[in-house]
């Protein structure tokens, strides 16, 4: 996400976390791009900006690259399930 506070809150409001623990899900390795469950391994707002609008665009085209297999280096192998966060 934009912020790193905000990326420990979304994995605590999905539920991958209890609340004040969304840390652990970077230091178990869960969101690695070789983890189970990547988590933007296009770099995310961090590597392309935050442009008002078109963020949650880009999510979307994004998240339907990866299922089609046309993410090129950021292709998560045999991805068949996507999320979307904003």
């Amino acid at each position: 996400d934009c912020f790193t506070i905000a990326e420990l809150i979304e994995y605590e409001a999905m539920g991958l976390s209890e609340p004040g623990e969304g840390h652990r899900v970077i230091r178990e390795g869960v969101t690695q791009k070789d983890g189970r469950l990547p988590v933007n391994p296009s770099g995310g707002l961090k590597a392309k900006g935050h442009p008002i609008g078109a963020t949650g665009v880009s999510m979307h085209v994004m998240a339907a690259m990866q299922l089609a297999g046309e993410a090129e280096g950021m292709q998560i192998p045999d991805a068949k399930l996507a999320g979307v966060f904003n």
